[in-house]
């Protein structure tokens, strides 16, 4: 009877792993999300319940800042750029050639912006926001070393191909943060973007040809002298290094791992007739990818932000981006400014100044009142009165008048820009779920850049077609280019109201 009542304990043994199975398997799932970066975000963001996340958006505001900056940071100097690169004939020809120099970065990123938003999706946002850093302090400062008007238009492509991060940053928004915040990640992106779009030519304007302006620090003989417009570029670049480094604190968001069900239901606010197919199923591959262009919610959301992005011209985005520096730069004789390129500077920074303010203290006060697609239609017809304004201001003030006027003008309509922006980004990022929000936004980027990348060119061709007809009966002047921006305008108001637009959001 010992050797039974011995083998007992054996017995009992043998049969402990029976009961630890389930657990290990517990055990082994726990240790499988702790290693899923998103999983790990999750449990951190539900345990800073009531916490204002103030790294996460510094972090956003940060990169997406210094990634914009060198979007439009030419602009001011591009008309002298061009002049002496020695490629245009005329002085009135520069326009033209400036368009394309222009188009190229926009042109890059068309191609890629799809690509990066799947790569995104696959491998996480945090790799692509580096990747398009790393890009601008390289290219963006070998574009400031561009000695030939084809190594500009190369450097710009180069930038644009690999600046992929745009879409990501946009879904990186909506996930770093608790969902009471998640709207808020979404205004940091714009108004940090918007901020960027004024503050880069502002770089450029002050920054360009130092050896001209302060010639007590700058050298004819130095770099800066022989390349008059490496110093902003520079500038940038180092302000890029800077947000690159800040990216070691970036966390990922992407979920890494298979197996978890979601409810991605969908509520369709507009329109009950809506397609909502796209959003009822979460698959992944190729077949996901191509429901997205069914979803109707998503594409006329995408479709009105390309629309908005054209008429978008010289301020929040490079829609026809250098119509205001070109006309603020030309000669009065031409229906321009005369302005040097520290006055477009100081007018850039100036509104970028507003908008930031406007961004933090009144934009969030008028969306908590306004539905969001009632504040695009609103900003979208107080631009039209706005725009047809540029074209009187040379004719009828000067000195002092003139500058506050501008002034004014531009910081108006960055915050009409901005707004719109804003919405857009959330209902793109409203209408899908996370694992394939980066190739939402990455489509949405290619379309806003297809229409960016074409704008430049033809706003380039008819402001210097606009300078040779100052004496037309019809449209004289640069009335022919802001009655064009106002035809996209209206086109854009029509495209919010049904069946052209249809809002659904996500319950996750």
């Amino acid at each position: 009877m010992d050797r039974p009542m011995a083998a007992a304990p054996d017995a009992a043994v043998g049969m402990v792993p029976a009961v630890p199975a389930a657990s290990n398997a517990v055990v082994g799932e726990a240790r499988r999300r702790l290693r899923c970066p998103g999983c790990r975000l999750d449990q951190r963001k539900a345990e800073r319940e009531g916490m204002f996340p103030y790294k996460e958006l510094f972090l956003i505001w940060l990169v997406t800042l210094c990634s914009t900056l060198p979007i439009q940071m030419l602009f001011p100097f591009l008309y002298f750029m061009i002049r002496d690169l020695h490629i245009a004939r005329d002085e009135k020809d520069i326009g033209f050639y400036a368009g394309f120099v222009g188009a190229s970065f926009m042109a890059g990123r068309a191609l890629t912006a799809v690509i990066w938003g799947m790569v995104a999706d696959k491998h996480g946002r945090k790799q692509v926001i580096v990747i398009t850093l790393a890009a601008i302090v390289i290219f963006n400062t070998l574009f400031g070393l561009s000695s030939t008007y084809w190594m500009a238009i190369f450097t710009r492509a180069l930038l644009g191909l690999l600046s992929g991060m745009l879409g990501p940053i946009k879904a990186y928004a909506t996930e770093a943060c608790r969902k009471e915040y998640s709207h808020l990640g979404l205004a940091i992106v714009s108004s940090s973007r918007g901020i960027g779009l004024v503050v880069g030519p502002a770089i450029g304007g002050y920054l360009a040809q130092p050896a001209d302006k302060y010639p007590g620090i700058f050298s004819k003989k130095s770099i800066f002298g022989r390349f008059p417009y490496f110093l902003p570029s520079l500038s940038v670049s180092i302000l890029a290094f800077v947000a690159l480094f800040s990216c070691f604190w970036l966390q990922e968001t992407l979920h890494k791992h298979t197996g978890d069900v979601t409810n991605n239901s969908i509520e369709t606010v507009e329109d009950p007739l809506a397609s909502t197919d796209a959003q009822e199923k979460s698959q992944g591959g190729s077949g996901a990818f191509l429901q997205l262009f069914k979803n109707w919610p998503l594409m006329s959301a995408i479709i009105l932000y390309s629309i908005f992005s054209l008429q978008d011209v010289a301020y929040a985005e490079v829609k026809l981006p250098d119509v205001f520096s070109l006309w603020a730069i030309s000669d009065r004789r031409y229906g321009g400014l005369s302005f040097s390129t520290t006055d477009v500077g100081n007018v850039l920074a100036i509104s970028g100044l507003f908008l930031m303010l406007y961004q933090l203290f009144i934009y969030p006060s008028v969306a908590k009142f306004v539905a969001p697609i009632t504040l695009v239609r609103i900003t979208a017809i107080l631009t039209v009165p706005l725009l047809s304004s540029y074209a009187i201001m040379p004719a009828v003030l000067s000195g002092f008048p003139l500058h506050l006027v501008v002034n004014c003008a531009s910081f108006l309509k960055n915050a009409f820009s901005v707004s719109s922006i804003t919405v857009f980004n959330v209902l793109i990022n409203d209408a899908v779920t996370q694992d394939v929000r980066g190739q939402a936004n990455g489509i949405a980027v290619t379309i806003m850049s297809i229409s960016k990348a074409i704008a430049p060119a033809v706003a380039g061709i008819i402001f210097s077609w606009a300078q040779k007809r100052q004496k037309a009966s019809f449209l004289p002047g640069d009335h022919l280019v802001f009655f064009m921006l106002n035809v996209v305008t209206v086109i854009g108001i029509v495209f919010t109201f049904r069946p052209f637009f249809v809002r659904s959001i996500i319950n996750h």
